[in-house]
Parts: C-alpha cells; sequence; structure tokens
C-alpha cells in the first residue's frame, strides 16, 4: 500500500479509483449500476475510478455496499485513504502560481516511485540549479511580478526534495537533449553552474540516471515535445504518461501510452550511457 506520509491527494485518488474498479468488476457491476447506487451517472463513476473525482466517504460505503464487501478491516482500509485524500498537498499554497493543470502532476510526481523523462528545450525541473531555474522561470513568466517568480521559484526548488528523501527517494532517469545543454539559458554563467550541478549529480546520486542524446544521434521520434513516465508502488496503478504543453498537459492511456513507453526507451538506447554522458558533460564544461 502506498505510504500516506509520502502520497499526494492525486496518488491517493488513483489508488482508490482502481481499488473500488477492480472490486465493481469482479462483481459485474455496470458502471451505470454503480453510478445509480450513488444518484450519479456511469460518467461519473468512470471519473472516480479514474481519480480525476474527490470522493465523499459517503459514496464510497454506498458502493461498497453495492459490491458486497462486509469485511470491516477492507472497508476502513479504504475510508482511510478517502480522508488522507482529502488533506492538502504542500503545493496547493501556492496555487496563485500554479495552475490546476500541473497541480494533478505535482500528486503524482510527489507520490512517484520513479520518474523516467526526456527534455529537448530545457534541463529537467527536478534536475535545475536554483540560477537556472530563476532564469527558465523569468521565460516562461516575463510578464509576472517578481514576487510570483519567486514563489514559482519555492515550488520547483520545493519539488526536488522527492529525490533527496531519506526514505524511499524517487529514482529519476532522464534523457536530455544536447539542444537543451547548449542553449545559453541565463548566460554563460548560470550554465557552467547548471552542468557542474549536473555532473556532480551523476558521479554522487545513485537514484539518478542521467543521459545526453546528441546531435550525432540523429533524429529521434520525440522531437515533439518533452516526455515524462511516473511509476508507482501500487501494483494496481498504471504508469502515467504526461505531456506538458504551453497551456496545459495530456495525459495518453492504453496503446498511445504504450507507443510513448517505447519512445522512451527507444531514447534511452541511442542516449549516451551514464559514463559517457558524464564525460560529455565535462567537455561541455570545458567549452565555457
Amino acid at each position: 500500500m502506498l505510504d500516506n506520509r509520502q502520497a499526494g491527494p492525486t496518488a491517493l485518488r488513483l489508488q482508490i479509483g482502481a481499488r473500488l474498479r477492480r472490486l465493481r468488476e469482479d462483481k459485474g457491476v455496470g458502471r451505470a449500476e454503480a453510478g445509480a447506487a450513488i444518484r450519479g451517472s456511469a460518467s461519473k463513476i468512470s471519473r472516480l475510478e479514474l481519480g480525476r473525482h474527490s470522493f465523499k466517504a459517503r459514496d464510497v460505503r454506498d458502493l461498497l455496499d453495492l459490491y458486497g464487501v462486509q469485511d470491516p478491516e477492507e472497508r476502513e482500509s479504504l475510508l482511510l485513504l478517502v480522508r488522507e485524500a482529502k488533506k492538502p498537498g504542500w503545493w496547493q499554497a501556492y496555487g496563485d502560481v500554479v495552475p490546476a493543470w500541473f497541480e494533478q502532476y505535482l500528486g503524482l510526481e510527489q507520490s512517484a516511485t520513479s520518474i523516467r523523462t526526456y527534455e529537448v528545450q530545457y534541463v529537467p525541473g527536478l534536475l535545475q540549479t536554483r540560477d537556472y531555474a530563476r532564469a527558465v522561470i523569468g521565460l516562461e513568466h516575463h510578464d509576472a511580478r517578481h514576487e510570483g517568480l519567486d514563489r514559482r521559484l519555492t515550488v520547483r526548488m520545493t519539488r526536488q526534495e522527492i529525490l533527496h528523501r531519506a526514505v524511499a527517494p524517487v529514482t529519476l532517469w532522464t534523457v536530455i537533449d544536447e539542444a537543451a545543454l547548449r542553449r545559453p539559458i541565463g548566460g554563460s554563467a548560470v550554465m557552467r553552474g547548471q552542468i557542474e550541478h549536473l555532473i556532480a549529480i551523476s558521479e554522487e546520486m545513485s537514484n539518478v540516471r542521467v543521459q545526453v542524446l546528441p546531435f550525432t544521434a540523429g533524429g529521434h521520434l520525440a522531437l515533439g515535445g518533452p516526455i515524462t513516465i511516473v511509476r508507482f508502488a501500487q501494483h494496481e496503478l498504471d504508469d502515467m504518461v504526461y505531456l506538458e504543453q504551453l497551456t496545459g498537459a495530456r495525459y495518453p492511456d492504453r496503446m498511445e501510452a504504450a507507443r510513448y513507453q517505447e519512445v522512451m526507451d527507444l531514447l534511452a538506447i541511442r542516449a549516451a550511457q551514464p559514463a559517457r554522458t558524464t564525460a560529455f558533460l565535462k567537455d561541455l564544461l570545458a567549452e565555457h
């Protein structure tokens, strides 16, 4: 079961939804019948089972009654998750600078056991130095007030704590396009500090695997933009594919998600292996 001390409300809703879907399917109950039991519709059940809607304890009790779940411990374990899922994540205190579509991803990220990413424009946010992150945020929100920029920077730096947790730190496997490392975000000094940071991470953090996809690798299938794949400890939760866009995000599923999994595997094969990546970064550092 998910460690509720580390889980965000998004991942807890996913876990609740997955368990309720399994119970419904095991009982042979259709979504329409389940929706009627909670004074809702089949579409509401679909949203609940996908973790896209908050749960009411009364609705969960009614569904457990419908699915024939009478064991007190099993019922209470699920209701406990419902109560935990109502607790706000730390990022919700920054609602003025964190858009709603990104809040859902933060919940997934905070609850992940492993994250795989491909980045073509910037160094991944989880590996950015403070100076580099400030420069990136300044580009993305050039018309924002100074205090708004500082709050966004705090969010980005706080996100990185998942890599440094004393218990069960997240495993990060990232492929960074050479273009992101050659784009002088913030100027030469900032880029030098960022590359030094990547070298240190590559050499010192066993839970972080960094690969560079060099220009010499030629064209590839991920030219369209960044890809993130989030994995959880719970066997009933599928990996989540996250595609961030300028003003929103997509979560492909089924065959489309599987295709992105394949693309990530191909990128990892074509990118320089970690030892070669470290050498590449040191050569790049010498150019600054």
